[in-house]
């Protein structure tokens, strides 16, 4: 359900849309492509990030804003006389452990405006549609409330066997001709289909190289993640519910944060005979399972009488890795603690922006290290991974040490200077933000 907040924001038309999804879950949308007009625009502008990377048209939030109002409206105008054109996305890539790359998809700006109306106008139905297990990119819902849940889950005992599941290259894989078969199961306005299909059916500019892709919708586009949800609510949660959790002598759990997804079963038979069939039904939509990244493993409770050591097995996700260890009253427990390669990932991310910006002025690099340090704190800094915190803020020290120790041959920086100046220009200590067990 859509939440009070979130219903605070809309306009009195998008609120009839949210009533009537509610009370018609079967119900067919006909006429929806004229609340994206003016209005809905000015919305999408003021959520749109000031700081966000440029499309093509090398157009920033600031220079759209400058005349604001007579923008919105040409834009509209194209939109209802069908002038409208996606521009061509401009792809980077992000660099990935291992020496591979992620390909992230940045619209113009204009067209971040179209797909955030979408996006606004989508939401407000499915919204009503999706099930508690999906907590990917949805109002007023977190990573963090994925891992609550599991933690519930876990201590009533409810997982013995945990599937962690790997979908490989889930949004360039996505079926377009699917998608717009599940979106017509709500959506029987052909304006707003077609103003959909505009925003999938773009060319790439990878450098100099323009490209047409056939399926999947681009990483980074701010329509991608509702969509994402919409394919997978479909093919995975709707299916998992009313088809599979029926057929299972034991309890299961679907918890789905966008496309990284585990299932909790009680019993082993029940997660061998999923197992088999996932990968099966996955198929019949394009998609594929990561072979080595997709296992079935044990995770029970280990027994009362086992005095030391750990539990049977450990599985990532969300960045952390879930393992079974002893509480200091001695009990058994399930805790987390930040996944090897997310921590890998934070320490050279902090390494090579000091190496790259070490002749910066030394305020100038505090403000900038303190806001990397506090964004890694603010996700990881949960029950139980307060040593993780720490191994980044000592490294992060060290890092800012050596490079800071470069920019002069003539004055020497040593420790004692050094631990000066971490006193004038203190970096964020660690401190557990996010009570997770027992929430």
């Amino acid at each position: 359900m859509t939440n009070a907040s979130t219903l605070e924001n809309m306009s009195p038309e998008l609120l009839r849309v949210v009533e009537r999804a509610q009370q018609e879950p079967e119900g067919r949308f006909h006429s929806l492509a004229h609340l994206i007009d003016v209005p809905a625009l000015e919305r999408a502008y003021h959520r749109s990030r000031k700081d966000a990377a440029v499309g093509v048209d090398g157009v920033t939030k600031e220079q759209y804003g400058q005349d604001l109002e007579q923008n919105l409206r040409d834009l509209h105008e194209r939109m209802k006389a069908k002038r409208y054109r996606h521009q061509p996305i401009r792809r980077v890539h992000i660099p990935k452990e291992g020496g591979k790359t992620r390909p992230i998809g940045i619209s113009a700006f204009e067209d971040k405006l179209v797909q955030d109306a979408l996006r606004e106008v989508l939401g407000a139905i499915y919204e009503q549609d999706f099930l508690d297990c999906s907590y990917g990119f949805r109002p007023k819902r977190s990573p963090h409330d994925a891992i609550r849940t599991l933690d519930r889950i876990v201590h009533r005992g409810e997982v013995s066997w945990i599937l962690e599941a790997d979908i490989v290259s889930f949004f360039d894989s996505l079926d377009r001709k699917k998608l717009k078969e599940m979106l017509e199961v709500r959506v029987a306005d052909g304006s707003l289909l077609r103003l959909i299909g505009k925003c999938l059916h773009v060319g790439v500019l990878d450098g100099v190289e323009l490209s047409t892709l056939e399926t999947g919708t681009a990483q980074g586009s701010v329509l991608s993640p509702l969509l994402g949800n919409v394919y997978l609510h479909y093919v995975l949660d709707l299916w998992f519910e009313q088809e599979v959790k029926p057929r299972l002598r034991g309890r299961a759990t679907l918890i789905r944060y966008a496309d990284d997804f585990i299932i909790g079963f009680e019993q082993e038979d029940d997660a061998r005979r999923v197992m088999e069939v996932l990968g099966k039904r996955l198929e019949r939509f394009g998609l594929t399972l990561h072979p080595d990244k997709t296992r079935l493993l044990p995770f029970r409770r280990p027994p009362a009488e086992q005095k030391s050591g750990k539990g049977p097995a450990t599985f990532d996700f969300l960045g952390f890795t879930f393992y079974w260890a002893r509480s200091r009253k001695g009990r058994w427990g399930m805790f987390c603690k930040t996944r090897s390669a997310s921590l890998r990932r934070a320490i050279r991310s902090v390494y090579g922006w000091c190496r790259r910006y070490r002749h910066l002025p030394v305020a100038v690099q505090h403000k900038a290290l303190t806001r990397r340090i506090q964004g890694h704190f603010n996700y990881f800094a949960v029950s139980g991974n307060f040593r993780s915190l720490l191994l980044v803020l000592e490294q992060a020290k060290r890092s800012w040490y050596k490079w800071l120790c470069r920019r002069s041959q003539r004055k020497r920086l040593t420790w004692e200077r050094f631990a000066d100046l971490l006193r004038d220009f203190p970096l964020p200590l660690p401190r557990i933000m996010v009570r997770i067990w027992g929430s």
